[in-house]
């Protein structure tokens, strides 16, 4: 068994999970970020356990063609852009390979997963930032925290590059504020201060929304933070105050106020209009969203006459786009302000045959195909923990034409895809998307259709 401080040469044989890379010592794996296949180094034991370890690099002594410099100054310490280390093309094959691996070893399916849907330009692409707000040094600062922590790492002066340029303007803009107002950050361990964190989103049309979360309405110098953030921001649509004075780790409160502008942006997705607030669900990268959301209407082969049932359809925005190619479609989500959102939205664009239920979708799908009801497609987009089984069992007991999934955990999706294949349906097609550039995560897109 290795030993915490054990250091040893060592060789990447390929990527792990969120893009680590997998040494072998006598056999175990050694977990290392940071690691491409093909290199070599001196690897330090930080944390081992009984099957496998995980360790950081003391020294590089061979490096992959494929390694770069990363891009933010505190890459290392974020754990947010796992993949910096790497070139963009590197980071979307690591995402196909391990698709690959786990839909044939996890899955057991036979099928290619072709190359990933990338970005042009990678860079600047969130419409959402929160960032939890502390002190360093005795001035106000806000960033991420570190991994596995709560230690407030602040962002780089020119802001984080995969946001975008005005809502780091507007972040500064905020923290200028705390300083000239003497306003105190939250303090977690007391419970005392006032900004807890500062939320940015963003339209493609340009609009800002900025959102304060604050334990209390009433804030110093508000007219001074009005009058920072619209010089930052010539694009500042909206300023909002969220009221969270709970101890909790959840980021907004359910009270928000409106300080200046409008409380809601729309925003467009696919021709549709979306009603953008602080509290709605909408996806951080549009012009991958558009790429994601295609290809699920493409797989749905619509015709007009099917009867569409969406499943954890948040705010609607692809039940939408399926109702305009459907008889009818039918959302289902647990979270009942989404299903406000989604029959507004519906209004908004002059959609009459969505249908929105509120409630757990393993538990309104099976009532409602033990009610009788037999879908011509069902279209999934769970959490990252994948379908629940009572799910599954209404899908192959339904047995609709076509399933399409929706996924942004690859592991869950190759569990469940083995569930449906063994159940009477041939995966198709598969395609991922890569939403959440610089990261390990990658969204897919499944086409599962019935066996005759």
């Amino acid at each position: 068994m290795l030993r915490r401080n054990d250091a040893f040469e060592m060789t990447c044989e390929n990527f792990g999970q969120d893009a680590q890379g997998v040494c072998r010592h006598d056999g175990m794996a050694v977990f290392v970020p940071g690691m491409l296949p093909g290199e070599r180094a001196m690897v330090r034991i930080v944390k081992p356990e009984k099957r496998y370890a995980f360790g950081r690099i003391e020294q590089l002594l061979a490096s992959a063609p494929e390694r770069t410099e990363p891009f933010c100054p505190i890459y290392k310490r974020c754990g947010g852009c796992s993949c910096q280390h790497m070139t963009y093309e590197t980071s979307l094959r690591f995402k196909q390979d391990q698709v690959q691996q786990l839909l044939t070893r996890v899955g057991g399916l036979d099928i290619t997963v072709p190359p990933v849907l990338g970005m042009d330009e990678p860079f600047a692409y969130r419409n959402k930032g929160a960032y939890p707000v502390g002190e360093v040094k005795g001035e106000p600062a806000c960033g991420f925290f570190a991994p596995r922590s709560h230690d407030l790492i602040p962002l780089p002066k020119q802001g984080c590059a995969i946001q975008r340029g005005d809502a780091n303007a507007a972040t500064r803009a905020a923290l200028d504020w705390m300083k000239q107002s003497g306003t105190r950050a939250y303090d977690e361990v007391t419970g005392k201060g006032l900004v807890r964190h500062i939320m940015t989103r963003s339209t493609q049309a340009g609009g800002l929304m900025v959102v304060l979360v604050v334990t209390r309405r009433d804030i110093p110098k508000k007219e001074l933070l009005i009058e920072l953030l619209r010089s930052a921001v010539p694009g500042l649509v909206s300023l909002c105050l969220s009221i969270n004075n709970r101890r909790t780790n959840v980021i907004l409160g359910e009270e928000i106020h409106v300080l200046w502008g409008e409380g809601v942006m729309e925003d467009t997705l696919h021709g549709l209009r979306f009603s953008v607030s602080p509290l709605s669900f909408f996806q951080v990268n549009p012009v991958q969203t558009e790429k994601l959301y295609q290809l699920a209407l493409d797989y749905a082969q619509l015709t007009g006459r099917e009867t569409v049932v969406d499943a954890y359809c948040g705010a609607g925005t692809i039940s939408l786009m399926l109702a305009r190619k459907a008889k009818k479609v039918i959302g289902i989500e647990i979270v009942e302000p989404a299903i406000e959102n989604a029959n507004a939205n519906a209004a908004r664009n002059g959609i009459t045959n969505a249908e929105f239920i509120v409630g757990a979708t393993e538990e309104v799908l099976p009532r409602l195909v033990a009610d009788g009801m037999r879908p011509d497609v069902i279209v999934v987009d769970p959490p990252r923990k994948g379908c629940e089984e009572a799910v599954l069992r209404a899908i192959l007991e339904s047995r609709p034409e076509r399933v399409v999934y929706v996924s942004c955990g690859a592991p869950t999706l190759a569990r469940d895809a083995k569930i449906l294949t063994e159940g009477g349906y041939t995966a198709a097609k598969v395609q991922c998307v890569d939403m959440f550039c610089w990261t390990g995560a990658v969204e897919t897109v499944m086409l599962f259709t019935r066996n005759e």
